[in-house]
């Protein structure tokens, strides 16, 4: 489905990003992707689908060197058609606690990188008349929960970030879309489970029910590989009028 077009996803070297770069790449698509830790385990994984893939480790609280992995990402492949902004970080405090410095991090990697990726992809997005942005928001785009104010403040910035971005774009053949997930089994959230587990003497199953029952309904955790067949959809020809939607993945959390 996605042969010759080139996708950029920030944050993809594990969880949720690297679920979406294995969509895209199963798909046909070159990769660009961007994140700390292992790199050469993703890369591999993602070549071993047949893509041709390169890393880019820019900082995304670093407006320049946002902009120079957008400009890497054209210069390597003649093009960005997709950009998936996903990367993230967390901090869970109340206001009154809440460090300062974690609070300018946490909007300059959860809502500002998004705007610097956009702003540098947009330009070559519009001349070539097609491309996809997909912002990898959250729940809590739509809804709060207490002691993640940034986080809460951040997405709610991004999906509205979306929106606007997607009125801009209505007739240039560009389309802008949110996702929004619930409670996502990745390897950070396992960490979670395992500690309630821990801290409750229960098995991973019902330390997995108790972590979903105050929020998630269907008491069942969203996976990487789901988020990554919406994202697909959203950059496919089928999705072609769906702009400026902040797409729920969680569950029933925000029908309550």
């Amino acid at each position: 489905m996605l042969k010759g077009k080139t996708a950029l996803v920030t944050g993809s070297t594990s969880g949720i990003g690297l679920g979406i770069a294995r969509g895209l790449a199963a798909q046909g698509a070159q990769l660009m992707i961007n994140g700390f830790g292992d790199t050469a385990g993703p890369l591999a994984e993602l070549r071993a689908l047949g893509a041709r893939v390169v890393h880019h480790g820019a900082d995304m609280s670093r407006p320049e060197q946002i902009a120079d992995m957008v400009h890497c990402c054209e210069a390597e492949f003649g093009g960005c058609d997709i950009l998936v902004n996903n990367a993230g970080i967390q901090h869970v405090a109340l206001i009154e606690d809440f460090p300062v410095e974690r609070w300018d991090a946490i909007i300059a990697i959860n809502l500002s990188s998004a705007f610097h990726a956009m702003r540098a992809a947009l330009p070559g997005m519009k001349r070539r008349g097609w491309g996809r942005i997909v912002n990898v928001a959250s729940v809590h785009g739509l809804v709060a929960s207490v002691q993640k104010s940034a986080y809460v403040a951040a997405k709610h910035g991004l999906v509205g970030l979306t929106k606007a971005a997607a009125l801009e774009c209505a007739t240039s053949g560009v389309t802008v879309n949110a996702i929004c997930p619930g409670w996502v089994l990745t390897p950070l959230v396992q960490k979670q489970v395992d500690a309630r587990a821990a801290a409750d003497a229960v098995d991973d199953d019902e330390a997995q029910r108790r972590l979903l029952q105050d929020k998630q309904p269907s008491l069942q955790f969203s996976t990487p590989q789901q988020l990554a067949a919406l994202c697909l959809f959203l950059c496919s020809d089928a999705a072609r009028n769906v702009m400026g939607q902040a797409w729920t993945m969680d569950g029933g959390w925000t029908a309550q």
